[in-house]
């Protein structure tokens, strides 16, 4: 018994040690396009040149999630569109600017801007079928039903998205379907599909040649890039607000597009981008720091491997008892295989957006590095096979022996820690190593919320089109799988020949 406590213990002591240094005094969140990271780039270059300390996640996905994480406080600034807080954030509920900052004002968030140029949606075809089809407004996809389109997820569920434009220019006979914004411009470009969601600074337009069509009926407002921030921090940070309207009315709609370009056609990054913006809107030339590919990569592990140990040994502390409650109690034991076999079924973003309020109410981090949310869904994607393992192991010990330790009279929890976990540990370990491998898998979805890992260069490889970046965090991933697999295998093999000795 003593030596089990001290196993739980050292594993808890091992799952609980902090690594993260403390957190920076200012958090900037940014969504999942180049545009959105070059943004968070300036306002970041800004704070570092009056230095002030900050921390920048990338790539954190939609609106609401960003949105949520300011006013739970988890970010302190992002870049945001006028169209889309009217829109989406608001839902089309507040007509007038005046209640817009009003309504923010109540959620402690405060706004900067407008920055100088309009980011407005718009329907993109390629610029050769537009003229085969011979159209040139978002009303004549009307007359062509066989037309198919591939839209940014996010735009797919937008109160100024596809349900509304979908209504509101009659084009519900078009075949549609979700997609990431980037892989949209690829699909379009090999004839997969016919119409995609653009923004209008994309740099993609002109380099593939896209024609966007005219918004005929002007159903899409303007989105005037903005930042919003919270008000509680330019209080701390008194200069925040004078460096964030430093920005305002400084970049146009050409400068944007050369930005964008500068990272999605000449293999720049989203930093040199915004030390561009800064040199030529503020005279400022902050410095920009070049990580190596070692230096990445060393931190990229560190943090997939704070992921999995986080979740993975309480999945282990807990899986393991909840297994062994399933085997004594059969009736409860259908009610705990069914429910972790039904958290399995949950799509993993879905998860990530239904636990960040609930991490948030707790107090804890539901974005960022080795956020709470990415931990507790990893932790929850990992139960079943280790309870199902310990449960299967369990019920396999032949009937004459657990007959015998009964007429024995040996009481349960000697059967259990002596005899029975025991003999059921190789079905226990088979159990813990599919966790592990999943979990590794599974990780790079933290990259969704800002927690690092291998995910964040496949999300930003993704983004730019670059196979490089994807295979950086793929083939990592990859190998700790393997390498986890190996490991879990010399344990089986060890542990089969030491319980064939003592049989």
């Amino acid at each position: 018994m003593f030596r089990l406590t001290l196993f739980y213990v050292v594993l808890l002591g091992l799952a609980l040690v902090p690594l993260h240094p403390k957190s920076a005094s200012v958090t900037i969140g940014s969504k999942l396009f180049t545009e959105s990271v070059i943004l968070g780039e300036c306002v970041r270059l800004l704070c570092d040149d009056a230095g002030i300390d900050t921390t920048h996640y990338r790539e954190l996905g939609g609106t609401r999630i960003l949105f949520d994480a300011l006013v739970s406080g988890d970010i302190s600034v992002y870049p945001e569109y006028s169209g889309t807080i009217r829109e989406e954030i608001f839902r089309g509920e507040l007509e007038t600017d005046e209640l817009i900052h009003a309504a923010l004002t109540e959620r402690g968030i405060g706004l900067a801007g407008p920055l100088g140029f309009n980011n407005t949606y718009a329907m993109a075809m390629l610029r050769t079928r537009a003229a085969e089809l011979g159209v040139t407004t978002i009303s004549d996809l009307a007359r062509h039903p066989d037309l198919k389109c591939g839209f940014s997820n996010e735009f797919m569920e937008r109160q100024d998205g596809w349900p509304g434009m979908r209504e509101y220019y009659d084009l519900g006979q078009l075949s549609t379907k979700g997609l990431n914004h980037d892989l949209a411009y690829r699909q379009l470009q090999l004839g997969q599909i016919d119409v995609i969601d653009a923004y209008a600074t994309d740099a993609k337009i002109a380099a593939l040649d896209l024609v966007l069509l005219e918004d005929d009926r002007n159903y899409f407002p303007r989105y005037d890039a903005v930042v919003l921030y919270r008000v509680d921090l330019a209080d701390q940070h008194p200069d925040l607000l004078r460096l964030l309207q430093s920005l305002e009315g400084g970049i146009d709609n050409a400068e944007m597009v050369r930005a964008n370009a500068l990272v999605e056609m000449d293999g720049k990054n989203e930093s040199e981008a915004a030390a561009m913006i800064l040199d030529e809107t503020l005279g400022i030339q902050p410095e920009v720091h070049q990580e190596s590919l070692s230096d990445r990569l060393f931190v990229r592990s560190l943090e997939h491997i704070d992921l999995i140990r986080r979740s993975l040994i309480p999945a282990i502390l807990i899986g393991i008892p909840l297994g062994v409650l399933a085997t004594l109690f059969p009736s409860c034991g259908r009610m705990i295989l069914g429910a972790a076999g039904i958290i399995q079924t949950i799509p993993a973003l879905a998860m990530l957006v239904l636990l960040m309020p609930l991490m948030s109410a707790f107090g804890q981090a539901s974005v960022g590095t080795g956020s709470a949310t990415a931990v507790t869904a990893l932790f929850l994607y990992a139960l079943l096979p280790i309870v199902q393992g310990t449960h299967t192991g369990l019920k396999s010990i032949p009937l004459p022996l657990q007959h015998s330790m009964e007429s024995l009279g040996l009481p349960l929890n000697y059967r259990l820690l002596h005899i029975d976990l025991p003999l059921a540990g190789a079905s226990i370990l088979a159990g813990v190593k599919t966790s592990t491998v999943l979990t590794v898998g599974f990780a790079t979805l933290g990259a969704l919320i800002g927690a690092g890992g291998y995910g964040q260069p496949i999300m930003t490889g993704i983004r730019l089109n670059s196979t490089a970046l994807i295979l950086e965090g793929a083939i990592p991933a990859a190998i700790m799988a393997v390498v986890s697999q190996l490991c879990f295998d010399l344990v089986e093999r060890s542990y089969s020949t030491t319980s064939g000795r003592r049989t």
